[in-house]
């Protein structure tokens, strides 16, 4: 009999892949997100993009910035703009700490995966992250390619 699948179960709704390639990623908070009845449908149609988006500070609260959720057909006038910021739910000591993380040591907030989870919430899985330099982008690429060959060495070997 097969083992079911550890944690949550979860539906990714749009993943930020780009993300661990551009930054180091030091460590990953789930944050409830604040949106509209339309904006709600139309992640659950599964179209949306936060590959551009970052988290920011205003008033001693996160948001999530550029990410983008097209408009629901079917709410007419009472559509939602696309790209609004967008409040990110969290404890208040999370808060304080990933805002302290920002302004002391010049570290970013950048968004991974939107997803719905067993409860059928929307949630975020924000990164505290710092930028990778150029040759740290070249080492990860170097390391990823060894891997794969190396794999395939040992698949063609049996």
């Amino acid at each position: 009999m097969a083992k079911p699948p550890s944690g949550p179960p979860r539906k990714i709704i749009a993943e930020n892949r780009k993300a661990r390639y551009s930054y180091e990623i030091l460590d990953v908070f789930e944050a409830g997100i604040a949106l509209a009845g339309s904006e709600v449908k139309s992640l659950r149609r599964g179209a949306s993009n936060i590959a551009e988006s970052y988290a920011s500070e205003h008033g001693g609260e996160l948001f999530i910035i550029n990410s983008y959720i097209p408009g629901y057909a079917e709410a007419n006038r009472f559509n939602h703009e696309e790209r609004r910021p967008r409040k990110l739910l969290l404890h208040k000591k999370e808060v304080g700490k990933l805002i302290g993380a920002v302004r002391r040591e010049g570290m970013t907030l950048v968004p991974l995966k939107l997803y719905f989870n067993d409860k059928g919430r929307a949630k975020v899985e924000i990164a505290l992250a710092r930028g990778k330099k150029l040759h740290d982008k070249r080492e990860t690429e170097k390391t990823r390619d060894w891997g794969r060959q190396k794999a395939r060495i040992l698949r063609d070997r049996g």
